[in-house]
C-alpha cells in the first residue's frame, strides 16, 4: 500500500520503527500546507511562517520518535507548531537590541571605507569568533563572498528559505553577542 494512503498513526509507527524516510515525508507532505497556513495566521508574514514551518518539522523530525499516539498526530503536530510560533514572537519582542546593518553585522573588507571605524571591525571579528564556524562560513559566504542565497542553498543541499533562516539567525547571534560585549 502507498505511504501516502496510510493512516498517520501507521506512518508514525513505521518511523518510529524502521526510521523510513518516505513515512516522514508522507506525514510532512499531508502536513505541511496546514502547518505553513497555522504559521501565517499567527505572524501575517509569509517568509516568517515559510522558515518557522521548516524549524517546525525538523523539530518534529528529530521528537517523532517520542510520540506516544496519546492523541491523534495532527493534534500533537499543531500544538507543536502554535507553541513554536508564539515562542518565536516572545523571543523576537524581548530582543530589543540595537539593530546593526547587514554591513555592520560581519567583517567586510569594504566596511572600512563606508565609514566604519577600525575599532569597530576589531569588535566586530571577536564577537564573530564567539558564533558557532557554521554560522560564521554562512556569513562569510553571503557577506563576503557575495553568493547568493541560491547558490548557498545548492552548496548545503537546504531549501532557500532555510538558508534565509540560517543567515537570519547568525546575524541574530551577532547582534545579541555585540551588544552584550560592547553596548553601554
Amino acid at each position: 500500500m502507498k505511504k501516502s494512503r496510510l493512516a498517520d498513526e501507521q506512518l508514525v509507527n513505521s518511523f518510529q520503527t524502521t526510521s523510513a524516510a518516505d513515512s516522514f515525508e508522507a506525514l510532512y507532505s499531508r502536513y505541511v500546507g496546514k502547518v505553513y497556513q497555522k504559521c501565517l495566521s499567527i505572524t501575517k508574514d509569509s517568509e516568517v511562517a515559510q522558515d518557522y514551518t521548516q524549524d517546525i518539522f525538523i523539530k518534529v523530525f528529530s521528537k517523532l520518535d517520542t510520540f506516544q499516539n496519546q492523541s491523534a498526530f495532527s493534534t500533537w503536530l499543531y500544538s507543536i507548531s502554535h507553541n513554536y510560533c508564539l515562542d518565536q514572537i516572545r523571543i523576537s519582542k524581548r530582543l530589543t537590541t540595537e539593530s546593526l546593518s547587514e554591513e555592520q553585522s560581519i567583517n567586510l573588507p569594504e566596511a572600512t571605507t563606508s565609514g566604519i571605524s577600525e575599532e569597530r571591525m576589531q569588535e566586530l571579528e571577536r564577537v564573530m569568533n564567539e558564533l558557532p564556524q557554521e554560522d560564521i562560513k554562512l556569513l562569510r559566504l553571503k557577506h563576503e563572498q557575495g553568493l547568493s542565497i541560491q547558490a548557498i542553498s545548492e552548496q548545503y543541499n537546504l531549501s532557500e528559505s532555510a538558508v534565509k533562516m540560517r543567515l537570519k539567525r547568525s546575524r541574530d547571534k551577532l547582534q545579541r553577542l555585540y551588544a552584550h560585549h560592547f553596548s553601554g
